[in-house]
């Protein structure tokens, strides 16, 4: 499937749930896509993702960019995906330090308080769809929600996908721009453009984003807050929880969790140009993944930290799609004290 592919969005079917957290007062929204006609997705066919540290999953996986967002594409490809905003994005309830001077708390929504509604989500979309596990997928900020889910609960886990997951660093990280953290932070969301063009060589600069295509997302992501219309125009709230863990986990040579603790298959995709998470911390966290059965690591070229809004973006939609489709079984036992056990590939169909 390309760029130029037509889904037939009349195919695709859209449901959103507001589900309850283990916090008066604070719902999570959850949305839904699939295809039109299908009764039953097992657990490999379902997926349930979750954002970065700044933008919600309605702005980096469901905005229409030349007609097709990441979920349909996944919808498409005959997937029932679910993408969940944690607490303070997205349409989720902002915490009742979001809703004062961020100067009066300090950083809300830690990334523990995300696994715990990445957890609130699959539990839902178990129960919802009478599953027992679900794929799960995230990026930067999300990775590592996603990557400690999956460690905690590695019986709830058929595969995982992970996008520019954050990891140890001796340098400085380019979202921390330093100073004291309030609560939260603004987001100059129309100003957003030159820095994500200034990760990209000169001579990429003008093509890496289809025309029409920043402005599509800009005015779609600054819609899931309303707020920001009426007090700060053109600006997004975003929680400095996950700020905050920079400076305690990832900057202090602090793990967040231990990937060899993650028993699940693995795919890890990183952009060419990501200098968020580059690629020497990228293949910090891959050669950690010592636990998963397989590991797979896809390196999408001229790609930033944003590929999935780019032009390359369908190559990163594939390789995630056909790693979740893909079925593999054991080639043979080994006898005792032999390297192991291998893996071919049952559904060649699918690579």
């Amino acid at each position: 499937m390309s760029d130029n592919t037509i889904v037939n969005l009349e195919d695709i079917i859209f449901e959103d749930y507001h589900i309850t957290t283990d916090t008066a007062g604070i719902t999570l929204y959850l949305r839904n896509k699939r295809r039109r006609g299908v009764e039953r997705f097992g657990p490999e066919k379902t997926v349930v993702m979750v954002h970065g540290a700044t933008y919600s999953s309605g702005s980096l996986y469901d905005v229409r960019l030349g007609g097709m967002s990441y979920m349909d594409f996944l919808a498409a490809r005959g997937f029932d995906v679910f993408a969940v905003d944690v607490r303070g994005y997205g349409r989720s309830t902002r915490p009742p330090e979001m809703e004062q001077d961020g100067s009066l708390s300090p950083p809300v929504v830690k990334t523990e308080t995300g696994v715990v509604d990445l957890g609130h989500a699959v539990d839902f979309v178990l129960r919802h769809r009478a599953l027992d596990r679900v794929n799960i997928f995230g990026m930067s900020w999300g990775g590592t929600v996603a990557g400690a889910f999956s460690a905690d609960n590695p019986e709830k886990v058929v595969k995982l996908a992970l996008l520019a997951p954050q990891w140890l660093s001796d340098k400085p990280i380019p979202i921390d721009t330093g100073g004291e953290l309030d609560a939260f932070r603004l987001v100059p969301v129309l100003e957003t453009k030159a820095r994500w063009l200034s990760t990209a060589p000169e001579y990429a600069r003008n093509s890496l984003v289809p025309e029409g295509w920043f402005e599509t997302w800009a005015e779609a992501t600054l819609a899931e807050d309303p707020w920001s219309s009426g007090k700060s125009p053109e600006r997004l709230r975003a929680s400095n929880g996950p700020i905050q863990d920079i400076r305690d986990y990832w900057r202090a040579g602090r793990a967040f969790y231990d990937p060899a603790r993650i028993n699940a298959p693995t795919l890890l995709v990183h952009g060419e140009w990501d200098i968020d998470v580059t690629v020497d911390l990228a293949l910090s966290i891959f050669q950690k993944l010592t636990s998963a059965p397989y590991r797979r690591w896809v390196e999408i070229g001229e790609a930033t930290h944003l590929v999935l809004l780019e032009k390359n973006r369908i190559q990163a939609f594939d390789a995630i799609a056909s790693f979740f489709s893909e079925q593999y079984a054991p080639e043979r036992e080994f006898a005792a004290g032999s390297i192991g056990r291998r893996y071919i590939p049952t559904d060649l169909t699918t690579l």
